[in-house]
């Protein structure tokens, strides 16, 4: 049976995030297996498949010193201007690069280039062995180590199991860890467009009465749509052509970027928090969407993981070469870092949703007047720009 000192399941952003960090900060080698169930080109791969996603200031910083960044600054679309309105009234916000002093808001990756991406560092990497396509079937833990049996017969062993198998995370059902959830009631609508003017690198958060409409710049002039609806509406607009699509989207949206000319693939899929209390147990850690899977609104989720990530990779990289990695100590200042900003996180995403989901007339005149406020008195923006730039304590 092979040892290793750490045993990631699940191998895609989070997960491959991590293992990479281990060996590129580590002075002291550490020994890494990655199990992943799919490979990266696999267009059926859950983690990598055509979404985009936006990387705040923060995670960049954090993929810098990863030694990650240079690699996916070529696939990536800077974000320079941030628009925040509430359709069919008067409240709306503007956030500039510029003003902030900084070189992006943030930049829109798609998944599978980064699964591509991250699969052949990976493999190159003597350090990580990638175990693929491979899963957890069962855990088995005991005072010093923690076994792993896999679904190709294979058993391999190691001194700490991090969970990056996403939210319904298969080692954190094996180890009886709950998972809490909040049904948000909506349905996201995920695809890409092409307007007719260009996007210019500017981003666009739209609040309508049926739930937040995002577009995030990418690459060719192109738009990733991010759609909440509620969920009956959501099958509706699914079934409908694609000029039908574009004319229902284009009601919701405006016209701040011209005509909606086309659209691509559409999927589908439910908003639920998710989130377990508790991110570590007996040589065991969670990561990324394991630990909380949160609504799309501001697009925290994926870069609260990548902070869960780079707290545990220099709790374990510190602990190295003087004790157990696996050991309590060593979890315990990973869960303690991560309390405060996981609660507050989850708190606003859960708030928002909340304030700017609802048609309720007190709420539409609050929210507006906060829009108002907050472009008339920059000091407003202050805290929420400081946790959506991800530039939060961890």
């Amino acid at each position: 049976m092979k040892s290793y000192d750490v045993i990631i399941a699940g191998g895609a952003m989070a997960g491959a995030t991590l293992a990479l960090a281990l060996t590129r900060l580590s002075t002291t080698p550490l020994s890494i297996a990655v199990v992943e169930s799919y490979l990266a080109e696999h267009q059926s791969h859950p983690g990598f498949d055509s979404r985009s996603i936006a990387l705040s200031a923060g995670t960049v910083e954090i993929l810098k010193k990863f030694k990650l960044w240079d690699a996916i600054a070529s696939l990536a679309t800077s974000i320079h201007h941030i628009h925040v309105s509430d359709r069919s009234h008067l409240g709306m916000t503007d956030i500039y690069d510029h003003e902030l002093g900084v070189d992006a808001l943030g930049y829109v990756v798609e998944l599978a280039d980064i699964g591509k991406l991250y699969q052949t560092e990976m493999i190159a990497d003597a350090h990580i062995d990638l175990l693929c396509p491979d899963s957890v079937v069962n855990v088995v833990r005991k005072p010093d180590e923690v076994t792993v049996e896999l679904t190709s017969g294979r058993s391999i062993q190691s001194k700490l199991l991090v969970a990056a198998d996403g939210a319904s995370s298969i080692c954190c059902q094996q180890l009886g860890l709950e998972l809490e959830e909040h049904d948000f009631e909506q349905s996201a609508v995920i695809a890409n467009i092409v307007s007719s003017e260009p996007h210019n690198g500017r981003a666009f958060e739209r609040f309508t009465e049926n739930g937040p409409v995002a577009l995030l710049p990418m690459s060719d002039n192109r738009l990733s749509l991010v759609w909440c609806l509620p969920p009956e509406k959501a099958e509706q607009v699914m079934t409908l052509s694609d000029d039908a699509f574009l004319k229902q989207l284009q009601s919701d949206f405006g016209w701040r970027l011209g005509e909606l000319l086309k659209v691509g693939s559409r999927a589908s899929y439910p908003l639920i928090l998710r989130y377990r209390q508790k991110n570590v147990s007996h040589r065991f850690a969670i990561v990324g969407n394991a630990a909380q899977t949160l609504h799309p609104i501001a697009g925290q989720g994926f870069n609260l993981g990548i902070r869960d990530v780079a707290s545990l990779a220099e709790e374990i990289v510190n602990a190295s070469s003087a004790q157990d990695v696996g050991c309590y100590n060593v979890l315990n200042r990973y869960m303690r870092r991560r309390e405060s900003d996981r609660n507050s996180t989850i708190s606003l995403t859960s708030q928002l949703v909340h304030t700017f989901s609802n048609d309720l007339l007190t709420m539409r005149v609050g929210r507006n007047l906060a829009l108002v406020a907050m472009d008339n008195f920059p000091v407003l923006k202050t805290p929420l720009l400081r946790r959506t730039l991800g530039i939060v304590a961890r």
